[in-house]
């Protein structure tokens, strides 16, 4: 055999090796990208491990973060003493989500493994007098704004949850919440005709979050003048909105999308086809099936702001399966949302209270939204 004919013969048969193990390569890799995108599920195992964050720390007075605006002497004093319901968790409305995850996981999950540990807790910290004094709270002078939208928003949430929670334990428990419940639909009421423009932010302040909670809880318990307040705010606020900068996001201590909150929000009130009109000019890059979005990088979970990034993870879910759920001409958003989701839920159970102390709320809400 020439040179030539050897050639011929060899080479054929090395390129044909190569595309072989390239493709078995190729068969071998496959089988684990597409497990990094399965939705971990809310399943049993799942809800004790997530119940864990805040369960440990729905009575932990310390350390803590008041956020008060003090008039006087007379407004001095331990968190526990301000905030005898809500005075855990680092923070008021940290403490608030708490709860409502606790409602949330016990309601789907009723042996869950700390069940009575739970319910005793729940039974604790909402008690009628413990509720009238969060109530005195904010009628004390400068507290008007105390909390506003965000934590007004969870305490919505909260009450939605134990008004849907078929258990005679909520019963009580939603009688207790009630007044402070009433104190803050007409906080809203009030507030928002004086809002004349909405807050774009990342972060406690963000209007269409505040909006969206406030949306849920009026819609379940039938609340004909909040949902007007809402649907007026809505079309004063985000009616005309064009070309969102997602360019722009994420800022350094996001924990929610600017943009994808506010889609999250107006896709609740409007139709699907007047969704779609006003989502095709509000981010019209959201209807191409290669859309991509990467999760949010945490450099340092120690970090009580950078850390934020991991919420940011879990709220973009959130948004990106309800735009999915409402327009399902978008369902490649799923996939995204499941990766913001498998990024940042393997490491929230850890020892670092600057996330623990929160980030349950947020994986939960996001896997909830996800079923």
């Amino acid at each position: 055999m020439d040179h030539r004919t050897m050639f011929k013969t060899i080479v054929p048969t090395f390129i044909f090796i190569v595309i072989l193990f390239g493709c078995r390569d190729q068969q071998i890799t496959k089988p684990k990208d597409a497990s990094a995108l399965a939705l971990p599920e809310l399943n049993f195992n799942e809800a004790n491990r997530l119940v864990r964050l805040p369960l440990d720390c729905l009575q932990t007075e310390y350390p803590n973060k008041l956020n008060q605006s003090l008039q006087d002497s007379t407004h001095l004093g331990g968190p526990k003493q301000l905030h005898p319901a809500f005075y855990g968790c680092y923070d008021w409305h940290s403490s608030v989500h708490g709860h409502w995850s606790l409602v949330s996981l016990l309601k789907q999950f009723p042996s869950l493994n700390q069940a009575s540990t739970i319910r005793n807790k729940l039974v604790e910290n909402i008690s009628k007098e413990n509720i009238m004094a969060e109530v005195d709270y904010f009628n004390m002078e400068g507290n008007r704004s105390y909390e506003r939208t965000y934590g007004w928003a969870w305490i919505l949430k909260l009450a939605e949850e134990l008004h849907t929670w078929q258990d005679p334990l909520a019963r009580d428990l939603e009688v207790n919440l009630q007044p402070l419940t009433n104190y803050i639909v007409e906080a809203y009421i009030e507030f928002l005709p004086k809002l004349n423009y909405p807050i774009r932010v990342g972060e406690h302040t963000n209007t269409a979050f505040g909006l969206s909670l406030a949306w849920d809880y009026a819609v379940v318990l039938e609340d004909e003048a909040l949902k007007n307040a809402i649907t007026s705010s809505v079309a004063s606020f985000y009616e005309n909105d064009t070309a969102c900068p997602m360019i722009w996001e994420p800022s350094g201590f996001d924990f929610l999308s600017p943009c994808l909150e506010e889609a999250n929000l107006v896709r609740k009130i409007y139709s699907p086809d007047k969704f779609k009109k006003w989502l095709d000019k509000f981010l019209p890059q959201l209807a191409d099936p290669q859309f991509n979005l990467e999760p949010g990088k945490v450099s340092d979970r120690t970090d009580g702001k950078l850390v934020h990034l991991d919420g940011l993870n879990f709220s973009r879910a959130w948004c990106l399966y309800g735009i999915a759920e409402t327009l399902p001409q978008y369902s490649h958003l799923k996939q995204i949302a499941t990766e913001h989701i498998n990024y940042s839920l393997p490491s929230i159970v850890d020892d670092n209270y600057s996330g623990t102390h929160w980030l349950g709320s947020f994986a939960l809400y996001a896997l909830n939204t996800a079923q």
